[in-house]
C-alpha cells in the first residue's frame, strides 16, 4: 500500500500552466500542489499531457505561461546551472529507463555521482552504488550490461540510478508500462518501499489502475487540459461524475 500521508508543506506548486505545441494545446490553466511526503498520481487518457506536465516541472519543457515552484524555488526563472542544482533534489524515472547501453550497471549508477558529487572518493562511490543496488534487490547485476537484463530489471536499475543522489522528490513517468502484471506489481511495491524509507514526495504519471490503487494517497485527474479534480482512490471511484466514472470502470 501507499506510504502514509505527508505534511501540509508544499514541495511542488504548479499554478496556471499553459503549453501548446503548434496548434495542439496540451495544458490549459493547469494547477496542482504536491505536499511533503505525499504520493500523488496524475491520471489521464493517453496523450492528455501528463508527461508534458512533469517535463515542465523538471525544466525539460518550458511552458507558455504559468508558474512552477519546486522546493520553494521558481523553476521558470532558473538558468542551466540552477536547474542542474534543483534536479539533484528531484529524481526523474523516465518511461524508457534511459540507461546507457554502453555502460555496465556499475557505470550507469556512478554516472550521476561523477557529474554532481565530485567531492566523493572511490570508496564512497562504491558504497553508494552498492546501497542503491541493495535498495532494488539487484546487487548481483553490478557488472552486467543493460542488454543482459530483463525489462523489470532495467526498470529497477533505472530507479536505483535515480535514487543514488537521495532526491527529496521523485517523478515517475509511466513506471509500469511495458511490464507484465507481476513485474509491474513488484515495481509498485518497490516505489512504495522507497517512499517510506527515504520519506520522498512523489508524482506518478500512469494509466495503470493497479498502480493508482496501490501507490496513490491522492489522485489528480487531467481532463480537458486542466486538473479537473483531486481526491483519494475511494472518493473518485465512488464519484457519480460522468467524466470521472470511466477511469474506474
Amino acid at each position: 500500500m501507499a506510504q502514509e500521508a505527508g505534511s501540509d508543506e508544499t514541495v511542488i506548486q504548479v499554478d496556471g500552466l499553459w503549453k501548446t505545441f503548434g496548434n495542439n494545446r496540451v495544458l490549459e490553466d493547469f494547477s496542482l500542489d504536491l505536499h511533503r511526503g505525499e504520493s500523488l498520481v496524475v491520471l489521464g487518457k493517453s496523450g492528455s499531457g501528463k508527461s508534458v506536465l512533469i517535463k515542465c516541472i523538471i525544466g525539460l519543457i518550458r511552458p507558455d505561461r504559468g508558474s512552477i515552484r519546486v522546493l520553494g524555488e521558481d523553476v521558470l526563472s532558473m538558468n542551466h546551472l540552477e536547474l542542474d542544482r534543483i534536479r539533484m533534489k528531484v529524481g526523474f524515472l523516465f518511461q524508457s529507463n534511459a540507461l546507457y547501453d554502453s555502460m555496465t550497471v556499475r557505470e550507469n549508477l556512478e554516472f550521476p555521482l561523477r557529474r554532481h558529487s565530485v567531492h566523493l572518493n572511490q570508496q564512497e562511490v562504491n558504497a553508494l552504488v552498492l546501497e542503491a543496488l541493495q535498495n532494488v534487490g539487484l546487487e548481483h547485476t553490478i557488472d552486467m550490461m543493460p542488454a543482459e537484463l530483463s525489462g523489470g530489471m532495467r526498470k529497477r536499475i533505472a530507479l536505483a540510478r535515480t535514487l543514488i543522489l537521495k532526491p527529496e522528490i521523485m517523478l515517475y513517468d509511466e513506471p509500469t508500462t511495458g511490464l507484465d502484471a507481476i513485474t509491474g506489481l513488484e515495481i509498485i511495491n518497490l516505489m512504495n518501499t522507497i517512499g517510506q524509507k527515504y520519506k520522498t514526495s512523489s508524482i506518478i504519471i500512469t494509466h495503470d489502475m493497479k498502480c493508482v490503487q496501490l501507490a496513490a494517497q491522492r489522485i489528480a485527474i487531467l481532463i480537458d487540459k486542466k486538473c479537473y479534480v483531486t481526491g483519494t482512490y475511494e472518493e473518485l471511484k465512488n464519484s457519480e461524475d460522468e467524466k470521472i466514472r470511466p477511469f474506474f470502470q
